[in-house]
């Protein structure tokens, strides 16, 4: 009896060892080196039971390192304070990479006006890979949607998605944090607003009748109530980790660069061996170039960020790009004569609409054509990825509508509508802007009744 009692307790004993080690298990934090195209599933898309918390210690750590943006603490916050705070070499991964992204965050949202906290919201988003894509086509390390991203200035064609460009997405995301701060005056709401809309705050405000995250948390989209306090608690992690025995990697590509202009069109492949670095380092550096070929002109020359290097290494990219050509680097030579030989043999036009024909996918014809299935969506209004057999779809952008002569007015009129934003409204219209709409109609706030007629100008 005695034996088979000690049996039975070291069995229980063993039951529970396997219980907490089970819980101790992280909750699908990617922490692998990501790559290109690479579909991400943030955990604030995740669902996530609260934590037991009282008024602690990591309360008073995130009142001490509370700046503009309110970093309150709760049960939500703190269960995300768990999952991050667990995934050590995920975090220190991050730390590693923060050292080369930071300091473009940093300045983007100084020149804005923005909060620099406010940086680690993309490491929610992103976990600052450039290359990420969601599962609903946001991409780059903001995580931009392609509608958005173009009104806020990112350019994407056959060539260049600006929506990876460390450096040109963190301007497009401070402006419209910005501009969704000036609408609800607080900053977790305009956070909450990167993630659903302006549009879905605003209902969310309607509903609850308080214009705070935390009262308006049940009105929002899941995902969105989940986003906010993820971002808290990365501010949390990120100032904290070494309270949590998480030692920063050190980054797997040179943060010291220096740029350089090119004003033709230049494989990444051949600067790489002027350079005598590696392609895949400076593809990394240069993540919006979806073809590794920085395509600058005289016009529009392109920002090439290179590994700082020996001088005479810079001496050599110098000649290369201002003179006779990459000498050190002669297979760069095949690929132009070919490409001009092929121009040449098919002089024929490209064609510019297509008729879906059975079987075929958006994807199929995006890659035929050499275009992306998100502009085919854009130029076609297209909902869905879905291809009907017999529609006839464009392949290229609409052409912009001509400017008529007989045009007098220098604005039109907008009645506003229950639930328009600002932001929304100025979307409507070419060149109109929150700031403009505010100054030509003398607007202090950023408030709209239903039935105001805005003027809206830069139409």
């Amino acid at each position: 009896m005695k034996r088979l009692f000690t049996f039975f307790i070291c069995f229980l004993i063993l039951i529970t060892a396997k219980f907490n080690a089970a819980a101790q298990q992280p909750v699908n934090f990617n922490t692998r080196s990501l790559s290109a195209d690479t579909v991400i599933v943030p955990l604030a898309a995740q669902e996530i039971a609260p934590s037991s918390y009282e008024n602690s210690i990591f309360k008073r750590r995130l009142d001490s390192i509370q700046k503009d943006v309110q970093l309150d603490y709760n049960e939500y916050v703190q269960s995300y304070i768990d999952v991050y705070s667990r995934r050590r070499d995920g975090i220190a991964a991050i730390l590693g990479k923060s050292k080369y992204y930071f300091p473009i965050y940093e300045k983007a949202f100084r020149d804005a006006g923005v909060p620099e906290e406010i940086k680690y919201l993309s490491i929610v988003e992103s976990e600052l890979n450039p290359l990420a894509v969601s599962r609903v086509g946001a991409t780059g390390p903001w995580q931009f949607m392609y509608a958005t991203g173009r009104l806020y200035g990112l350019a994407v064609d056959n060539y260049v998605d600006e929506r990876r460009d460390p450096i040109q997405s963190s301007y497009a995301a401070a402006a419209y944090i910005r501009d969704a701060y000036q609408e609800f005056g607080d900053w977790l709401l305009a956070i909450a607003s990167y993630n659903c809309g302006k549009g879905a705050v605003t209902r969310a405000i309607e509903k609850a009748g308080a214009n705070d995250f935390w009262s308006i948390r049940p009105y929002l989209p899941a995902e969105t109530r989940n986003y906010v306090p993820a971002y808290i608690a990365m501010t949390y992690v990120m100032n904290y980790y070494k309270h949590h025995n998480i030692t920063p990697q050190a980054c797997t590509f040179s943060v010291l660069t220096d740029t350089v202009l090119v004003n033709k069109s230049v494989p990444l492949q051949s600067i790489a061996g002027v350079l005598d670095v590696s392609i895949s380092e400076l593809a990394l550096l240069n993540p919006s170039y979806k073809r590794l070929i920085v395509n600058g002109s005289d016009k529009a020359p392109r920002r090439l960020i290179i590994p700082q290097t020996a001088k005479e290494n810079y001496s050599a990219l110098y000649e290369a790009l201002n003179g006779q050509g990459f000498k050190a680097a002669p297979s760069v030579a095949e690929p132009r004569v070919q490409y001009a030989s092929y121009v040449d043999t098919k002089p024929e036009p490209k064609p510019t609409r297509h008729k879906i024909r059975r079987g075929e996918t958006l994807g199929d014809i995006a890659d035929t054509y050499g275009v992306e299935v998100q502009d085919l969506k854009v130029w076609n209004n297209l909902k869905s990825n879905k291809a009907v057999i017999g529609k006839v779809l464009r392949l290229t952008a609409p052409d912009e509508p001509a400017v008529k002569s007989k045009k007098i007015k220098e604005y039109v009129t907008y009645k506003v509508k229950r639930g328009d934003t600002l932001s929304e409204i100025a979307a409507k219209f070419e060149g109109a802007s929150v700031e403009k709409i505010k100054a030509i109609n003398g607007l202090k706030r950023a408030s709209l009744q239903p039935g105001m007629l805005l003027k809206i100008s830069g139409v």
